[in-house]
């Protein structure tokens, strides 16, 4: 695809496959991102909507039901034993990752499809499992990685997949926020290993350029190296409080990422091969615009307009409703979980950690 078709269509769902159609969600874990990204991400989509609410508790579900007019609330014990299981097709779980497998086993079990939360689940033993447990049931697994279906990112796939800017040599990506600002809370489970797994800048922010790169380059790495520390008291729990990575993907193309969630907001992901350079900043926090330069050519633009979790949820009920597979599969949020691991394996030992 050249410069002028980029602009031209950027917007455009390439994937879009029905416009017919209704998705039934139940909605698992009622923190603040499903309730001010998720909930009304999903009133604007084309073929969603929210049927069931489910939290910890009884009373939670009820007044967040009650406060976005969602006509069921359930229990997560009463939501395992299949409370409400006739109001809803599919299953978004978004509580803290070490409770992810026990969600989508009950709704393998129930024969609902699922989108669950990145990364997988707090340990690649128990994403595992997850995988199992979809394949033996034959649910559609869906890994939520919104960034699949941002248009500046779907462009920026296709650009490359076209040579615009040569063969892609390296790769720089950061993600960066003020954890303890967004929540003021140092016993919050992105602090609590149990609860959250390996870690917290990779496992929450480092994955996002670490796997965007992945779906731009139609690659996966192949060799990791990590150094971690923490030297804040509230990170005290968990090794990455600062982290920096490094990787070779296939095709030989290097990379360098830098994630921490005690800093200044800041996102970008810069690709640069031997004719071009293609750049996403701001990239990761709901903002994306594309940039691209080569030495004859250049443009930038954006998708003001487009919600990122809409275009995800709807993908998501597109892929339901025609049948057709899954890009962020399973197998594929399971690589990143090999990823994190050998990350935080790299930076415990210093060695680099291939994979396999």
């Amino acid at each position: 695809m050249d410069f002028s078709q980029t602009v031209d269509s950027f917007t455009r769902r390439d994937w879009q496959g029905t416009t017919d159609g209704t998705v039934r969600f139940a909605l698992v874990g009622l923190g603040w991102w499903t309730v001010d990204e998720a909930i009304p991400a999903i009133r604007d989509t084309d073929l969603c909507e929210v049927t069931v609410l489910v939290s910890r508790s009884q009373e939670k579900a009820q007044r967040f039901a009650e406060e976005a007019d969602v006509p069921h609330a359930t229990a997560g014990a009463d939501f395992h034993d299949g409370d409400c299981a006739d109001a809803y097709d599919a299953v978004y779980v978004a509580t803290p990752n070490a409770y992810h497998l026990e969600y989508v086993q009950t709704a393998a079990e129930l024969g609902k499809a699922v989108l669950c939360e990145k990364p997988m689940e707090s340990t690649v033993e128990r994403a595992e499992r997850m995988v199992e447990v979809a394949d033996d049931t034959g649910i559609p697994l869906m890994v939520a990685y919104r960034m699949h279906t941002e248009p500046a990112v779907r462009r920026a796939r296709e650009l490359v997949a076209g040579g615009t800017i040569g063969e892609p040599v390296q790769v720089y990506g950061n993600n960066s926020q003020s954890l303890l600002s967004l929540i003021d809370d140092p016993d919050q489970w992105r602090l609590d290993p149990d609860a959250s797994g390996y870690g917290t800048s990779m496992m929450d922010l480092g994955i996002y350029p670490i796997n965007t790169t992945r779906f731009i380059l139609e690659s996966d790495p192949v060799s990791v190296q990590a150094q971690m520390a923490s030297t804040h008291e509230a990170f005290a729990d968990v090794p990455d409080e600062r982290s920096t990575a490094t990787a070779v993907y296939e095709d030989g193309v290097h990379a360098a990422f830098t994630a921490t969630q005690n800093a200044y907001e800041d996102t970008e992901l810069k690709i640069t091969g031997t004719e071009g350079q293609l750049t996403l900043s701001p990239a990761f926090h709901m903002d994306c615009e594309l940039a691209v330069e080569t030495d004859d050519r250049s443009f930038a633009a954006a998708a003001d307009d487009v919600n990122e979790m809409t275009e995800e949820f709807d993908y998501f009920a597109d892929r339901v409703l025609t049948g057709e597979s899954m890009s962020a599969d399973g197998d594929h949020g399971l690589y990143d979980m090999r990823v994190l691991e050998a990350l935080h394996e790299s930076a415990e030992t210093g060695k680099t950690v291939t994979l396999e």
